[in-house]
C-alpha cells in the first residue's frame, strides 16, 4: 500500500482519536465493533460514524460486516499513528521519497527539523511473498488466522533494541534514533547494496571485513541469521556497514550451528561468484571454533526494550509453536464455541443421569451408603477442571443450572390474564345466586 501523507494534513483530532480507539479495540478483537469504537473515543452522538465514514473513504481503516458491524485498522491507518506519535516527538518534521522495498518492509528518508536526512523503515509483515513462504514452511501449522500489525510491532522492536545494543559495541550499523509502533527511525547509510557492485579495489580486505563481522557478532553471542550481499551496505571508500536485524538469534538458539554456517556460505559464494574470489577452505570459519562467550548482549536487548516476553511472542510464532491466536492474548475466557460445547457435554450427562433416576425410582431409605458417601467426596473433593481455572467451571455450573431449569420447565412462572381473573369472577357471581335462590325456597 502506498504511503500517502497529503491525507495526513487534513485528519482532525476526532479521526486520529477513533484510529487510536480501533487499535484498542484490536488487542482482543480482530474486527472491533462499532459500539465498543464509540465506547472507547467517547465522541458526541453519531460523531463515531461521520468519523469512521472519513477514515474508510482514505483506506484507513477496513470495514466488515460478515458477522456484526466493525472496523479493523489497515496498515495505512497504522502508518499514520506511528507518524503521528513520532512528529508529535520532534523526531523528524518531513517524508520524502522512497528507497527501498522488500517483502517485509518499506523505507523512506526523513528529514528533521534542522535538515538532517534520516531513513524510517515502516515493517510490513504479512505481504504476498512473505505469505508464501509461511505456507510452504509450514510455520503456521493448524492456526488460520493471526495479526500481522502485532507481529510488525514486534519485529521493528526486536531491530531497535538490536541496532541500539550492537552500535554500543562498536559494530557498524545505523544510528538507531526511535522507535514507535512499526516504525523505526535510524541514520541514512551512505553507501550502496552490495549486490549492486559491480567492482572494487580491494575484494580481499573487503570480504575478510564482512567474515570478520560474523565472528564478532557470534563472539558476542550473536548471529545475524540473514547475512547476505542484500543486507550489507558499502561506501566509495569500502566502509561497509550491516542493516536488517529483525531475525537475528543467540548462539544458544538450537540451530544457531546451521544459521552461522549459512550466513558464512552466503559470503563466500558471493565473492566467488561476483569477484572470483578462491579462499582457502580451510581456514573458513565454523561456528564448533567459535569461543562461547560469558557475557552477552542479552543484559543490554531487555534494557534497549525489547523484553524477555516479546521475544518469545515472535519466536514461537515463527516457529509455530502458538497454540493461540495473538489478538486474544489479554482474553480470560475461552471461545464461544468451546463454552457452548461444554455446557451442552454437562447437560447432556447431567439429563442422561436424571432420565436414568426416573426411570428407576428409589425408595425413601434405600440408598446405597457407598454411593452417597461417593457423591458427598465428589461434591467436597475439587476436579481437576476447577484446580485448572474454578472460575470457568464456576460459570460452567451457573449456565448448567440455567439450562436445566429451562429443560424441566421449573423456571417457567404462572401467568394469570385479565380473562382468567373475569371467568373466575363471572363463576363466583353465578355460584352465589343460584345459594340465594335456595334459600330463599327453603
Amino acid at each position: 500500500m502506498k504511503l500517502d501523507v497529503d491525507v495526513l494534513r487534513y485528519l482532525s483530532k476526532d479521526d486520529f482519536r477513533v484510529l487510536t480507539s480501533v487499535e484498542m479495540g484490536m488487542r482482543n478483537h480482530e474486527i472491533v465493533p462499532v459500539e465498543l469504537i464509540g465506547r472507547i473515543d467517547c465522541l458526541k452522538h453519531g460523531g463515531t460514524y461521520k468519523v469512521l465514514k472519513n477514515l474508510l473513504k482514505h483506506k484507513l481503516v477496513h470495514h466488515d460486516s460478515s458477522k456484526y458491524d466493525g472496523f479493523r485498522l489497515t496498515y495505512l491507518g497504522y502508518d499514520f499513528l506511528s507518524i503521528k506519535t513520532l512528529v508529535n516527538r520532534g523526531v523528524f518534521a518531513s517524508i520524502g521519497r522512497q528507497i527501498g522495498v522488500g517483502k517485509e518492509s518499506d523505507i523512506y528518508e526523513v528529514a528533521t527539523e534542522d535538515g538532517s536526512i534520516l531513513a524510517m523503515k515502516l515493517h510490513r509483515l504479512g505481504r504476498v511473498s512473505f505469505r508464501a513462504v509461511k505456507a510452504k514452511r509450514d510455520y503456521l501449522q493448524h492456526r488460520s488466522s493471526y495479526n500481522w500489525l502485532y507481529l510488525s510491532r514486534l519485529a521493528a522492536l526486536k531491530e531497535f533494541a538490536f541496532m541500539k545494543a550492537l552500535e554500543e559495541n562498536g559494530f557498524p550499523v545505523p544510528n538507531a534514533v526511535d522507535c514507535n509502533r512499526h516504525c523505526v527511525i535510524m541514520g541514512l547509510v551512505q553507501g550502496y547494496s552490495l549486490v549492486q557492485v559491480k567492482e572494487i579495489q580491494n575484494p580481499d580486505i573487503v570480504f575478510e571485513t564482512i567474515i570478520g563481522l560474523v565472528v564478532r557478532l557470534a563472539e558476542v553471542g550473536l548471529i545475524h541469521c540473514d547475512f547476505n550481499e542484500f543486507n550489507i551496505m558499502i561506501d566509495d571508500d569500502e566502509k561497509v556497514n550491516m542493516i536488517d536485524f529483525p531475525q537475528m538469534v543467540s548462539v544458544n538458539h538450537r540451530n544457531a550451528e546451521m544459521y552461522f554456517d549459512r550466513d558464512v556460505e552466503c559470503i563466500y559464494k558471493f565473492f566467488r561468484r561476483r569477484f572470483n574470489l578462491d579462499e582457502d577452505e580451510n581456514e573458513r570459519p565454523t561456528f564448533a571454533s567459535m569461543i562461547k562467550p560469558v557475557d552477552s548482549l542479552d543484559k543490554q536487548l531487555a534494557a534497549s526494550g525489547f523484553t524477555k516476553k516479546d521475544n518469545e511472542a515472535i519466536e514461537k510464532f515463527i516457529e509455530g509453536e502458538m497454540n493461540e491466536e495473538i489478538n486474544s492474548d489479554d482474553e480470560e475466557c475461552l471461545p464461544n464455541d468451546e463454552n457452548d460445547a461444554n455446557v451442552n457435554n454437562l447437560d447432556s450427562l447431567h439429563l442422561e443421569d436424571e432420565e436414568d433416576n426416573e426411570d428407576t425410582p428409589i425408595e425413601p431409605g434405600t440408598e446405597d451408603p457407598e454411593l452417597k458417601e461417593d457423591e458427598e467426596d465428589d461434591e467436597d473433593s475439587p476436579s481437576e477442571a476447577d484446580t485448572e481455572d474454578p472460575e470457568l467451571v464456576k460459570r460452567l455450573n451457573k449456565q448448567r443450572r440455567h439450562a436445566i431449569k429451562a429443560a424441566q420447565g421449573g423456571s417457567k412462572k404462572a401467568v394469570f390474564s385479565r380473562n382468567s381473573y373475569k371467568d373466575k369472577g363471572h363463576k363466583k357471581s353465578q355460584s352465589s345466586k343460584v345459594l340465594k335462590k335456595q334459600m330463599a325456597d327453603w
